[in-house]
């Protein structure tokens, strides 16, 4: 069974489109490197960080770990990259 993050509303979702992007470039990494880490193709992850198609759970988790950042971050939740008290 896949879940998938479904933010809500479009202000939300443009705010993990954007973090997707802007965490993926300060790692000077390219969608190629984190689609191979993600297990998917370039393409699908493409699509991910334009928002075409929701982010499974598991590649959120994935993401979280790589850049080692919350996911209420990547989501847009919270402003703190880790989570507060987090060490």
């Amino acid at each position: 069974v896949l879940c998938y993050i479904s933010v809500g509303d479009s202000m939300s979702n443009a705010v993990l489109i954007r973090r997707m992007r802007d965490l993926r470039e300060d790692h000077d990494l390219t969608q190629t490197q984190v689609a191979e880490h993600l297990g998917t193709s370039q393409t699908m992850y493409a699509r991910y960080e334009r928002g075409a198609n929701e982010l499974p759970i598991h590649h959120l988790i994935s993401l979280c770990k790589l850049y080692n950042v919350s996911s209420d971050f990547l989501l847009g939740l919270s402003n703190h990259k880790v989570p507060i008290g987090y060490k």
